[in-house]
């Protein structure tokens, strides 16, 4: 294998008959090229969608309310939903088993100082188990908790990008911002992989929001994530039930669709799932395709050198050369133009792709790339089919009688 004789004599053939090597060279490398940019593109695709909903619970259930369009029961249309405290505690009770986490929400622009620093940012007061459905990662102090809920105690968690604002670079925790005139202690900084607008939000308890904005047990919206155990038509059967429920509760028409919205993740979930999954089969297809049509082009190839070196392989069995060395010098030669040229191909699929890759986002395609594990195992079988594409031939004209392949036209 390693006979610098054997190597030479490769070299010098594959030089000889440059045309032929680069045909050889330009199909693998072409059938690898396609190969990683469509899987590279799907892969795209799939990373747009993980993307957008990095920073919430896959498993979320968002419960808005708003105005009812239609009469109902002899209750007039216009009327507004208005979410209580009695309505987040109906559904965690009434719907436990199908409840991981919920959280009720308030909203409310503040205007925040602490020293010479001072800014204008979102405050929302929710529940301990809003951590989970927004995926909020403590990064120093706590969350807030049950004990915080109970006596309605003025503290805050504070994102990354208002500790960076307000306390440049002093060390936040037990400090005390002014929100609209009234002192809530900072007891933990998060951060949230949503982007910088989730990280100048700012948190409190519910019970002290409702008892500091308006002294009342109202909120704006309910948020829970369904029980992970459950598949997308169980998840999706549980939300129809609870907004059924619902609007039951509150008098609404069954088919008004404004009074009181459940947006569940698992319809969003399964549809991008569904195509995600037809996409990927469809490259798939035309990404084995390309590979055929590869294999099916180096094998034409080798069949066509194999014979236009007919009389070589006559004069070689002539000189003494054994089958087996004949069949190796021409395996190696395939081996060896299969394997660079699926490497170039390689090069040039990752190269179009990273450079192409910052534009394609505006098609919805975000940080394309492909595994290199996938193209590995693409170049072995363009390989494996170059060997045989070479051995079946090589070994039948190893047979052939020396005369008979001097004679050969």
């Amino acid at each position: 294998m390693f006979d610098v004789d054997l190597w030479r004599e490769i070299f010098q053939s594959i030089n000889k008959n440059r045309t032929r090597s680069l045909l050889s060279g330009f199909t693998v490398a072409f059938a690898i090229l396609l190969f990683t940019i469509l899987f590279g593109l799907a892969n795209g695709l799939n990373n747009t969608f993980s993307e957008a909903f990095v920073d919430d619970a896959a498993n979320a259930v968002y419960i808005r309310s708003g105005r009812t369009t239609k009469a109902n029961k002899g209750l007039q249309a216009g009327r507004r939903i208005q979410f209580k405290n009695q309505d987040y505690d109906y559904i965690k009770s009434d719907f436990d088993p199908s409840i991981e986490f919920i959280t009720s929400k308030l909203f409310r622009n503040v205007s925040a100082s602490y020293k010479n620093e001072k800014n204008n940012y979102s405050l929302r007061a929710v529940h301990p188990d809003h951590q989970y459905l927004e995926k909020t990662k403590v990064t120093q102090g706590r969350y807030i908790n049950q004990r915080d809920m109970q006596t309605q105690t003025k503290t805050i968690v504070i994102g990354d990008l208002v500790r960076q604002d307000l306390f440049l670079k002093e060390d936040p925790l037990g400090k005390y911002i002014n929100l609209s005139g009234i002192p809530y202690q900072v007891v933990g900084v998060f951060k949230d992989d949503g982007g910088d607008d989730e990280e100048r939000i700012i948190y409190m308890p519910l019970t002290t929001a409702q008892l500091i904005y308006g002294n009342n047990d109202y909120v704006d919206q309910i948020n829970l994530t369904y029980n992970p155990k459950y598949d997308y038509d169980q998840a999706i059967d549980f939300s129809l039930d609870l907004e059924k429920k619902l609007k039951e509760r509150f008098s609404v028409a069954k088919n008004d669709q404004r009074a009181i919205r459940v947006f569940n993740m698992a319809m969003q979930n399964k549809g991008i799932n569904q195509m995600t999954s037809v996409l990927g089969i469809l490259i798939l297809i035309i990404g084995m395709g390309t590979l055929i049509a590869g294999i099916v082009g180096i094998s034409n190839i080798m069949i066509f050198i194999v014979k236009e070196r007919t009389k070589e392989i006559g004069i070689r069995k002539a000189l003494g050369a054994s089958p087996r060395a004949i069949i190796s010098i021409i395996l190696i030669e395939s081996i060896l133009i299969t394997t660079i040229a699926g490497y170039f191909g390689l090069l040039a699929g990752v190269g179009v792709l990273e450079w192409f890759g910052p534009s394609l986002k505006t098609y919805f395609i975000t940080n394309p790339s492909v595994s290199q594990s996938l193209v590995l195992g693409a170049t072995f079988t363009l390989i494996a089919a170059g060997t045989l594409a070479g051995y079946v031939p090589a070994k039948k004209a190893s047979k052939i009688k020396p005369i008979v392949a001097l004679r050969d036209d």
